[in-house]
């Protein structure tokens, strides 16, 4: 059992019978009366987003996922096909279940399968990841590291903000947590 001090960005749950990420959390204390905990949850079966206020010291039902190290193929259409490095059995997700982590992967990567009961419901993604710059606005002479930021749109057009000394074709690595600029590669 979890109880909601032991929330966590990105814990899968059990709640109100549906299998659930969550995403962001909050707690509130409000003068009187007890502390709401307001957490934003994704349904890992059909990826639609919710807003839930509990009591604080309220319990969730943890589950147990198995792990799968799977390497990214290639996307056609609306889903994702992964394969098992082990087994080399081919694994086909939709773009529900795959959400916004499409724009932090790309051909060949190697991530986590999360499966449960045999039923593959999410991935997990490295901390961070090296893409490459598309396109973004030309720095100028005496641009420096502290000077300022701009949007850079990567290959897997995810849009992070870069230092102005950043140009199109570099190789950047990428936190897969909060879509920050770590360091040029």
């Amino acid at each position: 059992m979890i109880d909601t001090g032991g929330l966590r960005k990105g814990l899968t749950m059990e709640f109100d019978g549906r299998l659930v990420k969550v995403l962001e959390f909050s707690h509130n204390k409000q003068g009187r009366g007890s502390a709401q905990v307001r957490m934003t949850l994704r349904d890992l079966r059909t990826g639609s987003t919710t807003q839930h206020s509990v009591q604080a010291g309220a319990r969730f039902q943890s589950v147990r996922l198995e792990r799968q190290h799977v390497q990214f193929l290639y996307q056609e259409g609306e889903h994702y096909n992964f394969m098992d490095t082990e087994s080399f059995e081919q694994i086909m997700l939709d773009e529900a279940t795959v959400g916004d982590l499409k724009l932090y992967i790309k051909e060949n990567d190697s991530l986590d399968l999360l499966t449960y009961n045999g039923e593959p419901i999410d991935i997990e993604l490295p901390t961070s990841v090296n893409l490459r710059v598309d396109y973004t606005e030309p720095g100028f002479k005496g641009d420096t590291a502290t000077g300022g930021n701009k949007p850079a749109t990567m290959e897997t057009g995810l849009v992070v903000n870069v230092p102005l000394f950043i140009s199109t074709g570099d190789m950047l690595k990428i936190d897969t947590r909060t879509g920050e600029y770590i360091e040029r590669v």
